[in-house]
């Protein structure tokens, strides 16, 4: 619908006028001032996108994950996606058996290949219990009478034990209390704090969960805070127990190491059911295989501590501190 504006004689709307332009300066103040407004707006809009920092403005065609992440998902999200998948096998042999012309063509050349792969796959798994002759365990030369009957063997059974034991001594540096965690919402994260005169701005957020901060911590200036953490929900000790010794001590807390719901949280210091902290464990007396003594060791937290009001973790005596950093977001 053309506005009234539109409508009236000798009005062009691909020519900007004063008041257009000089609208459009105080939103974009990066262009330059010696614009030329005989120019129709297409052209201007080009060499704006042109002075535009792509770098600056933020991903726009990620909406779905943001919405994810934000707002959570469906109750019966995962219940739907497991009757589509289970639906999947009937849906599919049903279009094989409709389709015709080049289209079944491609299609059977396609469920071919998937089958000769399966076959493959369950003729590996049906070998692994075979023996097979390993001509490189055979010694050179001259044999004694009693080993001139015997072969050197491959079992790929054997074979596939030891390797099955490699991968587990290796998970077992990453092994954790809480290996999986619920995932956490931004809005249940979060509170909107709205501020200014009419409580028209809403760029605060009041964290709702336990936090940590350090000895020497200063807040920020009103006006430049962004994340505000409660002096409620703060805490500085935590209730950890020890594995091997079946008995439980309140350390101090030296610093969150890892929140596997994001890196921002672990940032802020917010601390939610298994998250790794690092305690100081002086007290207990635990030294290194140098005879130095330990200071500080991970623990990893078991319950809700913003529903609790303390926090109670576990102490990982064997966790291999190395690997921290490339632990899964198992959020």
């Amino acid at each position: 619908m053309p506005s009234t504006r539109d409508l009236e004689p000798g009005y062009s709307p691909q020519i900007l006028d004063h008041w257009e332009l000089e609208a459009l300066f105080l939103v974009l103040p990066c262009f330059p001032l010696n614009w030329d407004a005989t120019q129709d707006k297409t052209s201007f809009h080009l060499k704006w996108m042109e002075n535009r920092i792509v770098e600056e403005l933020p991903v726009q065609n990620e909406y779905i994950e943001e919405h994810i992440k934000r707002h959570g998902r469906r109750l019966d999200h995962f219940e739907r996606k497991r009757k589509k998948e289970a639906r999947e096998a009937h849906r599919s042999s049903a279009y094989a058996q409709k389709a015709f012309g080049i289209k079944a063509k491609l299609l059977h050349a396609k469920r071919h290949a998937e089958k000769v792969q399966l076959k493959k796959t369950l003729k590996a798994h049906d070998e692994r219990n075979v023996k097979q002759t390993d001509s490189s365990t055979v010694p050179d030369g001259a044999l004694p009478t009693y080993l001139l009957d015997r072969e050197g063997q491959k079992d790929a059974k054997a074979l596939s034990s030891a390797i099955k034991q490699k991968r587990k001594d290796k998970a077992a540096k990453y092994s954790v209390p809480l290996p999986k965690v619920r995932g956490i919402a931004e809005d249940e994260m979060f509170k909107v704090m709205k501020t200014g005169k009419s409580k028209s701005k809403a760029w605060k957020r009041m964290v709702t969960k336990a936090t940590f901060v350090g000895e020497g911590f200063t807040r920020k200036p009103v006006k430049m805070e962004r994340f505000i953490r409660p002096m409620a929900l703060r805490y500085k000790k935590a209730n950890v127990t020890h594995p091997d010794l079946k008995a439980t001590f309140q350390l101090q807390i030296l610093g969150v190491k890892k929140n596997p719901q994001s890196p921002m949280y672990t940032q802020l210091g917010v601390m939610t059911k298994g998250t790794v902290i690092e305690v100081n464990v002086s007290e207990l007396g635990m030294v290194t295989t140098g005879g130095k003594v330990v200071f500080g060791k991970y623990a990893q937290i078991t319950n809700n501590p913003e529903n609790d009001g303390c926090i109670n973790a576990v102490l990982l005596v064997y966790f291999d501190t190395s690997v921290l950093g490339r632990l899964p977001s198992y959020g």
